[in-house]
Formats: structure tokens, sequence, C-alpha cells
């Protein structure tokens, strides 16, 4: 039997996307793999009691740590990250809501092994606040890509698109609502093309 993948999920918040992967893995949605790691820049991030109640390894490196009267050493957070990830040597990582823009120093140390989900029709509204922008210029339709993870933010060829409607009346928040099983469904797809082509 194929060693499993290991995949390392990076994340920040709740952490509902990983929580979708590590029980599509559970059921063998997603066969053959395992989550090596999960790991945090927030201490208090929710993400952390769902990896405990999954018996999945949570690492922590938190960003504020790192911030100075000058604004964020993203080099030493960054040099601090790829310790880790070296030491859990990823087949695949995952970002997961992960709020920290990845430097040219994690992204050329693992090149096409990053996966990023992003809440628009890429390359429409990259950055934050996806949603409000597709509802603030009359968009009819809006969605979730997943994309392997460049320099450029938001930037990397697409793997998976999804779509939704956008309703009269919607706001931020129930648009998010309604994208977020769709962007679910997507990353665990976009998973299984992506482990299906590895040697």
């Amino acid at each position: 039997m194929a060693l499993k993948k290991r995949l390392v999920v990076l994340a920040s918040g709740r952490g509902s996307n990983f929580c979708a992967i590590s029980d599509a893995i559970n059921k063998k949605i997603i066969p053959n793999a395992e989550i090596a790691a999960l790991i945090s820049n927030k201490r208090t991030a929710s993400v952390l009691n769902e990896a405990k109640l999954r018996n999945i390894p949570s690492l922590i490196i938190e960003s504020k740590l790192f911030r100075t009267s000058v604004g964020f050493d993203r080099q030493s957070y960054e040099i601090k990250l790829l310790e880790l990830l070296k030491e859990l040597k990823p087949d695949l990582i995952l970002l997961a809501g992960y709020m920290l823009v990845l430097g040219k120093t994690i992204v050329n140390s693992f090149p096409n092994k990053i996966l990023n989900i992003h809440p628009s029709l890429l390359p429409k509204y990259r950055g934050l606040h996806a949603q409000r922008q597709a509802i603030e210029n009359g968009d009819t339709h809006t969605g979730c890509t997943v994309h392997w993870v460049t320099e450029g933010l938001d930037e990397g060829n697409p793997v998976l698109q999804a779509s939704v409607p956008i309703f009269p009346g919607d706001t931020e928040s129930t648009l998010s609502e309604r994208l977020l099983p769709v962007e679910h469904k997507t990353y665990i797809e976009a998973v299984n093309i992506v482990l299906k082509k590895m040697v």
C-alpha cells in the first residue's frame, strides 16, 4: 500500500475548511492522505480546539511576537515557519483561513506544493472583503477559487473554481455563509485533483 500523502494546514481562525478536509480524510473522501500537523499564527484561534478534538498535532508560531516598532518582521517569522515545515516534510501545504501572506522564503522552498482557497472567482477581487466587493459592483454571481500560492497575492494558477448566485438584498455576511459549504466541497475536490497527480 502506498504511503499516505502528508498534508500540513496553516490556519488563523475558526478552521471550517480545516475541519472539512480533516473529516473528508477520515471518511476516505480524500483517500490515502493524513494531516501531519496544523500550524497557526494565533494562540487563541478556534481551529486549535478542532485539531485537538481530531487528535491532530498543532503547532503555534505567534505572529504578534514578531511585530516590531516598524512593523511585522516577516523574514524572522518565515525562518521559524520554514524550520517547522521542513521538519514536517509535507507533500502538500494547505492554507485555510491563514491571514498572513506567505513571502518568497516559504513559496520558493515549496514550489507547486502550497494551495489556498479564496472567496471570489479569481482573478476578480483579490485580497480582503471579496464578497463585499462583488455585491458593491453589482455582480450576479461570485464563488471561490482554489489556486496555487505564488509570491503575488491570490495570483497563482487556479486548480478549481465554483460559483454561487448573488441575490438581491445579500450582505457580505449572508453571501459568505452561503458560499462556505461550496468552499468546503471545492477545496476537497481540488485536494483530490492535486494528490492524484502526485507520483
